[in-house]
């Protein structure tokens, strides 16, 4: 099924007292001004623009685009006109879907796959992704040239109830929709209960109210790029929660070949968080790992530029939790590809043929 498309311009004039910028909304205007609280957009389609940003349409997804567009705007004197660049909203199947576990939808590209179909239609000219949402192979015709400085990739533990995990009573409820999560807590804390909980921020937030749950996981990346981090009840170090692949990235795709495009993005890459990105994508990729298996990783770069890699997988109640690690010195694309692969693949022999399920 085809995502539904949807070109939005976030109009200044018609900003509310509290805003301190009239080019980005903030997380009450994109609640207002697009009408996400009650599932539509408002809209308005433009022929001058020059560039054509897809993206989903939560809340989350909105800031992550209109960052890209001001960072653009910025960059390129012949983008900063206010019709030059266009928002363009697309529905994908993860956002239709909300009443079942990720896992029970399908198979990879949930969250991409109506934003990639788009693309190749010429319907837009940049996809912007979290890369944790993106499958390690890209379709025929998409290249992803720019990975983004990377945000926190810590998890936020939130409650209305309790400080931390060590803090719930037996039988408490933990709510997420993440296997890595629910794996991890189940590992860690096989007292506690967990239960899918779908939804974005806010509708996660309203179910924490509502007492569907006693606390819920969430990605300090997104609270701090909806400039709310005081959200987090408690933020969980990488030792005890390693993140997902490419958790707090976001990433640039084009269509292949589009040059002018690419020269446009290129000032927004960033070489690190690149590397880092490569380890961990090609140790998921060697894994071939969707999201029915819990699988985390983290690459991390020192001052010295030396790069170590950790990679887990779990067993979804959480009953076995296997770990590697590799350290390059000197890291280059290639090195990291290669670290990435190894780690994933010694996990792949070591959790046997029923660990990674497809």
């Amino acid at each position: 099924m085809q995502g539904d498309i949807h070109k939005a311009k976030y109009k200044p004039d018609h900003r509310h007292a509290h805003h301190d910028s009239a080019t980005t909304p903030c997380k009450t205007c994109l609640n207002t001004e697009f009408g996400l609280q009650t599932g539509t957009m408002t809209h308005t389609a433009t022929d001058t623009a020059k560039l054509r940003i897809g993206t989903r349409g939560s809340p989350l997804a909105l800031a992550q685009a209109y960052e890209v567009r001001n960072l653009l705007a910025k960059a390129h004197a012949d983008l900063s006109g206010e019709n030059d660049i266009e928002i363009v909203v697309i529905s994908t199947v993860a956002d239709r879907v909300t009443d079942r576990a990720l896992s029970e939808i399908g198979g990879k590209g949930l969250f991409t796959k109506e934003i990639d179909e788009a693309q190749l239609k010429g319907e837009i000219d940049i996809a912007v992704h979290c890369i944790k949402d993106v499958p390690t192979l890209l379709p025929d015709g998409i290249s992803m040239p720019v990975i983004m400085p990377r945000e926190d990739v810590r998890d936020a533990f939130i409650s209305v109830k309790y400080k931390s995990f060590a803090d719930m009573p037996a039988g408490s409820v933990v709510g997420t929709a993440s296997l890595r999560r629910q794996a991890m807590v189940l590992n860690k804390y096989p007292h506690l209960k967990v239960e899918t909980f779908r939804g974005n921020v806010q509708t996660r937030l309203r179910k924490l109210e509502d007492g569907q749950a006693d606390a819920t996981l969430l990605a300090m990346a997104g609270l701090n790029r909806l400039g709310h981090p005081e959200i987090a009840t408690h933020v969980i170090a990488e030792d005890d929660m390693l993140p997902a692949v490419g958790q707090g990235a976001i990433g640039l795709a084009i269509r292949t070949g589009d040059e002018k495009v690419a020269n446009w993005l290129a000032p927004l890459h960033c070489h690190q968080t690149d590397l880092r990105i490569t380890a961990e994508r090609a140790a998921l990729r060697a894994l071939d790992g969707s999201c029915k298996t819990p699988i985390a990783a983290l690459a991390e770069l020192d001052a010295n530029g030396t790069m170590r890699l950790r990679v887990a997988i779990i067993r979804p109640d959480g009953s076995e939790w296997l770990n590697t690690e590799r350290v390059l010195e000197n890291p280059d694309l290639a090195g990291a590809d290669k670290i990435g692969t190894d780690a994933g693949k010694e996990l792949l022999e070591r959790g046997g043929p029923d660990f990674i399920l497809a």
